[in-house]
């Protein structure tokens, strides 16, 4: 059994206890400092939906994959930078990690000069954690009420990483609860090690990383 076919197995499981539908939550395979023939072995398998942490890192790799594959969607999961709003827009069909007011106003020029957006999605910062981006969980609201009014942009999710040295329960719940407060359709939280759990707590998008692709190497060639 290939590790795509057991995380798509043990997906198929959690939603079965939820008593949710398949189609209700997508897989990204987060392709981050992999190797290429890591990556191409999963595309050959037929997945097609996949997430980056980086502009660069991605537009080096997705462009020549994109050559041979024209449906792959490519969601940006880490940190973006203002100077690089230009640049994810030519790259991306979903950007998780709206988390500021210069981002959204960023963004909103950007795609307003196009006429076309991606997904967006705002990422909070569920543990309040200082090293992590996002926006604080109690001015999440007033966040997504800006970025919908003031900068008119299409937000149709949030995203969230809870503390890697706490139990996820209680951050997956204070997430799902500002997504259904503002009314918003995705919910992207859950990695290899917890996704399970994220789909008990009404998560629509998990990430999956080292359970799918191994263990990352930093220095491997993408």
């Amino acid at each position: 059994m290939s590790a795509l076919t057991d995380i798509e197995t043990r997906v198929s499981a959690a939603l079965k206890d939820a008593s949710r539908p398949r189609e209700s939550v997508k897989l990204l395979a987060v392709s981050k400092v992999q190797p290429r023939e890591r990556v191409a072995a999963v595309l050959e398998q037929g997945h097609r939906i996949f997430g980056e942490n980086r502009v660069q890192e991605a537009k080096t790799r997705w462009e020549p994959f994109r050559e041979q594959y024209t449906d792959i969607d490519l969601h940006l999961i880490g940190p973006l930078q203002t100077n690089k709003v230009k640049a994810a827009l030519d790259l991306f069909d979903a950007v998780h990690t709206v988390d500021r007011d210069r981002l959204a106003r960023k963004l909103a020029d950007e795609i307003q000069a196009r006429g076309v957006a991606p997904k967006l999605l705002v990422q909070v910062n569920v543990g309040e954690e200082a090293q992590k981006a996002g926006i604080d969980p109690a001015k999440a609201d007033a966040f997504i009420a800006a970025c919908r009014g003031e900068y008119d942009l299409p937000i149709i999710g949030v995203m969230a990483i809870p503390p890697f040295d706490k139990p996820p329960e209680p951050y997956f719940e204070t997430l799902a609860d500002i997504a259904h407060r503002n009314g918003v359709e995705e919910i992207s939280m859950g990695m290899s090690a917890d996704f399970e759990t994220a789909i008990a707590y009404g998560a629509t998008m998990i990430r999956v990383g080292s359970a799918l692709f191994g263990a990352r190497d930093p220095s491997a060639v993408i």
